[in-house]
């Protein structure tokens, strides 16, 4: 396989629009014909010969807006919950989750043994194995962490106490998503307030404690990668 097939993130396909499973005759599958993520390990591959720090740049470049567009699949998916049969909904959504399975698998071969790209993509990584494991389900939240955006979760923090006062946010949304911004800050090492630690010590559900729990303190590669391997497992039994 040569190059130049990838150049300009080819490999990446456009932007899949979940509301065509409302369409009569539609089948769930076709959402999945345009999507190439195997050929990630090859596109890497190739890269991984002779990669400079442009090339780095450029290999996460792609790596995240792979992620961005599994991110959409599955807010377009829960935007679109109530116009679909249940079954629908959930072959769906698990299809969506095995491609996330299949990208983790990716990203664990892209970075065994190169601690500059465990640097680059551990927090990928963690982000993937919160979405897998269902530890988070706010596509938004993970794609902040995915990306090492504590700036832009403070601002949805925000927003998101604006619209619980004033009614625009159900109490109940309110706090997962506060529970799943606050996870990710301190996953990235930002402080959080007594208050806030507080309030995710009462409100973590069972299986955000048992990402907590497993996640911790993780400070090599091979620890990210053993998590990442575990949740995978999990999600297939």
């Amino acid at each position: 396989m040569k190059e130049e097939q990838y150049s300009n993130n080819s490999f990446t396909s456009a932007p899949i629009n979940i509301r065509n499973l409302t369409t009569p005759g539609y089948s769930p599958t076709v959402l999945f014909e345009n999507h190439k993520l195997s050929e990630i390990i090859s596109f890497v591959s190739i890269k991984m010969a002779s990669r400079g720090k442009s090339e780095t740049s450029k290999l996460k470049q792609n790596l995240e807006e792979q992620l961005d567009r599994l991110m959409q699949q599955l807010q377009d998916l829960d935007e679109c919950r109530e116009e679909l049969e249940p079954e629908e909904y959930e072959e769906t959504k698990q299809e969506t989750l095995e491609q996330l399975s299949e990208f983790n698998e990716s990203l664990k071969k892209i970075m065994s043994g190169d601690m500059t790209l465990v640097d680059e993509l551990s927090g990928m990584q963690l982000a993937i194995q919160a979405a897998i494991s269902q530890a988070f389900k706010t596509p938004e939240v993970i794609r902040m962490f995915a990306k090492k955006q504590p700036g832009q979760l403070r601002t949805r923090l925000a927003e998101m106490e604006r619209d619980v006062i004033v009614g625009k946010l159900p109490r109940d949304v309110y706090t997962q998503q506060k529970v799943e911004v606050l996870t990710a800050l301190r996953k990235l090492e930002e402080k959080l307030t007594p208050e806030e630690e507080a309030f995710l010590s009462a409100n973590a559900s069972a299986t955000l404690s048992q990402f907590e729990k497993v996640s911790r303190d993780l400070g090599t590669g091979d620890k990210v990668l053993a998590l990442a391997s575990s949740g995978v497992e999990i999600t297939k039994k």
